[in-house]
């Protein structure tokens, strides 16, 4: 019976463990969740007030405000490549690194400017606003390569990809028509005259005359006479030593 008593409770705190553990597991993958939609968010309210400064500010608070967005644009678009193109192709690993490495000096610069759209001496702002600019420019220029890089590749392969499965699906085609293609036929090279077959042997006790050749194939004219196979022999001459015959006896 305490036996019984301990499996059970051993059970229960089991069945208590595994809810607590889903639990948190479904919080906090809601607390990712809210804080990724509170973040993107955030960075489109951003965004907005951004393109709306680049618009409505003139001098030198426009122009910060028009670098920010460039960089954040270009920054975005690439992370955005990357890590998809990453999922599918291995050798983007690398790029991710140096991305990273890139994404850091874009944040600095980030932070930079967003201090300098309020500060009050516009003079002093003015001055710094070429090396600003020119350090925007590196870090976007090398964000865009990157991410063109990514693009092209991927579609270099789409592009083998699809060279393959055209020649594939014309070769079955062919196939699948097969009674199109037409085979040479075979020419008959000039066939052997046919010879007339050799005549039977005369049967025993039939005279030798009347064996007769099959006449060969072929027309004949109406001038031209018929010619027996065979001449016939001539008649022997009687000389006057042989003895004449003997007449066969009626009885």
């Amino acid at each position: 019976m305490e036996a019984v008593i301990t499996i059970v409770a051993l059970l229960f705190v089991l069945f208590v463990a595994l809810g607590v553990y889903a639990t948190v597991k479904v919080v906090g993958a809601a607390k990712r969740g809210v804080d990724r939609t509170i973040t993107q968010a955030r960075r489109t309210v951003e965004d907005h007030t951004l393109r709306a400064k680049s618009f409505a500010q003139l001098g030198p608070a426009g122009e910060i405000a028009q670098l920010r967005l460039a960089l954040r644009t270009s920054m975005r678009a690439t992370q955005d490549a990357l890590h998809a193109g990453a999922a599918e192709d291995e050798s983007l690993k690398e790029s991710l690194g140096l991305f990273q490495r890139l994404s850091a000096h874009g944040q600095e610069l980030d932070a930079e400017l967003k201090r300098l759209e309020s500060e009050p001496d516009r003079a002093t702002l003015a001055q710094r606003l070429p090396a600003l600019r020119e350090r925007t420019e590196r870090i976007t220029a090398s964000a865009d390569s990157l991410r063109w890089a990514a693009r092209d590749r991927a579609r270099r392969f789409a592009e083998d990809d699809l060279d393959s499965l055209s020649t594939q699906i014309d070769v079955e085609a062919g196939a699948l028509r097969h009674w199109t293609t037409t085979d040479p036929s075979p020419t008959s090279s000039s066939s052997p005259s046919s010879t007339p077959p050799w005549p039977d042997a005369p049967a025993s006790g039939e005279a030798a005359e009347g064996q007769t050749w099959p006449e060969a194939p072929g027309p004949r004219t109406a001038q031209e006479p018929t010619r027996p196979a065979i001449t016939p022999a001539a008649p022997r001459p009687s000389y006057p030593w042989q003895k004449k015959p003997r007449p066969e006896s009626t009885t």
